[in-house]
């Protein structure tokens, strides 16, 4: 159903956006041309939206090839920092050894992103968020009922996410993952951002779990197919 709706939406979005376009190379006077750039910035909301509609149903075309992480991640550094308000202390640790995963880059960009801005919301005075990368398998880190029939030695490239903020009391971490679920107030959020997430990698073949403790702060780890 999700899906369905998010396609049929995009399919909407592409009419008014196109005709926002065609209007906006017309000659128009200086006070309405505000107006169509408005819009046109509120059918990229809109798409935005819509994507993460897809990856949480996970019917979000992906791409996926094989990806040195750890560069990845380094490479997100100055995007990082620019987005992370200024209290905030970024620690990235992608180790010496190369880790590659079959995954699509751009939507692993895009998650990464997700989580460390929920880093920095659950920060609030200020804190320490760590992106780490390393090699693991399945037996040292994931959940039997998540992981399903998969072989104890089964590897993964593990991406964390690491805050040292508030933390998730047991009733908010059990429903993190769920759509439009958020404890952020009206107007700050979709609550789509940990859907979506979890859509994402759970589509490529891997796993997401959260490791968090009220007042001691919340890890994401990301667990992806290695290539």
């Amino acid at each position: 159903l999700t899906g369905g709706v998010a396609h049929d939406f995009n399919n909407l979005l592409l009419a008014i956006q196109g005709n926002l376009e065609f209007l906006r190379e017309e000659p128009l006077d200086d006070g309405i041309k505000p107006f169509v750039e408005n819009a046109l910035r509120g059918v990229d909301r809109a798409a935005d939206l819509t994507r993460r509609l897809l990856a949480f149903s996970r019917r979000q075309p992906l791409a996926p090839r094989s990806v040195d992480v750890g560069q990845l991640v380094t490479e997100m550094d100055a995007l990082l920092r620019r987005t992370l308000e200024a209290y905030v202390d970024l620690e990235i640790d992608v180790g010496d050894t190369p880790e590659i995963a079959l995954i699509d880059p751009g939507q692993l960009e895009n998650a990464i992103l997700n989580l460390a801005i929920n880093g920095r919301d659950a920060m609030p005075d200020g804190g320490h968020l760590t992106v780490r990368v390393r090699g693991v398998n399945r037996a040292s880190l994931i959940d039997d009922d998540r992981a399903g029939a998969a072989p104890e030695t089964t590897p993964y490239v593990c991406v964390e996410v690491e805050d040292d903020g508030i933390g998730m009391p047991d009733s908010v971490r059990e429903h993190a993952f769920e759509p439009f679920f958020t404890t952020k107030q009206v107007g700050h959020g979709t609550g789509l951002g940990l859907a979506m997430v979890h859509g994402f990698v759970t589509q490529s073949g891997g796993f997401a779990e959260i490791d968090t403790e009220r007042g001691t702060g919340t890890t994401i780890r990301l667990l992806l197919p290695t290539a």
